[in-house]
């Protein structure tokens, strides 16, 4: 089994969130599993996506410190499982294409933990916003949709992509057949055509 420590930190004032989003290729009869350092009563959530390979499926783990199996789905081609860290220390996440002797798996799969800095400080207090704050969060979390959706967008024009030349091979493949096909057929008739030509007449002697 091969294991990645993969971690990317993105400092936010004081509340610190982590986040990751990776997209790699898993080998058939294979498991990687990613590591992640979370604390105490913090929030996590993960997501995954196989992007292309055999049937798009793939099987998943999600297990705390001490081995506890917090998730665990078999052959999914994407879902999202968020929890609550009741332990400090390394969680480990796992994808499985063991099932698989053949094909090779794309998978994407990103992860957030803790919680974000509030945009305006104000906004931990019970006070009203005025209006430039209000633009300011309401922009934020505009943003934020924009940056979502243009996730889930490459991911469907990567799906369609690899389905598009996944066919497009199989069409180039069956032309070629059906070409070869074609020249034999037709180097074939030429030959009976000339052998129906050339059909000698039979020789009669006559006698004077």
């Amino acid at each position: 089994m091969q294991c990645l420590l993969f971690i990317v930190l993105f400092a936010l004032g004081v509340h610190t969130t982590y986040g990751v989003e990776l997209t790699y290729e898993l080998e058939d009869n294979s498991k990687q599993c990613f590591f992640q350092d979370i604390t105490k009563d913090t929030r996590a959530t993960m997501e995954y996506q196989v992007i292309s390979g055999g049937r798009y499926d793939v099987d998943c783990t999600i297990e705390d410190p001490d081995g506890l199996k917090l998730y665990s789905e078999k052959r999914k081609q994407y879902d999202s499982y968020a929890w609550d860290a009741q332990k400090t220390g390394a969680y480990q996440i796992c994808f499985s294409n063991e099932f698989s002797t053949i094909t090779h798996k794309v998978i994407y799969f990103s992860m957030i933990v803790g919680d974000e800095k509030p945009l305006v400080d104000t906004m931990d207090r019970a006070t009203a916003l005025n209006q430039m704050e209000t633009s300011c969060v309401t922009i934020h979390e505009g943003m934020k949709n924009v940056i979502a959706s243009q996730t889930h967008f490459r991911l469907r024009e990567s799906l369609g992509r690899v389905f598009a030349e996944g066919i497009n091979t199989r069409v180039q493949i069956w032309s070629a057949i059906q070409v070869t096909i074609m020249i034999i057929v037709m180097v074939g008739q030429v030959f009976v055509l000339r052998g129906l030509f050339n059909t000698k007449k039979p020789f009669t002697r006559t006698d004077t």
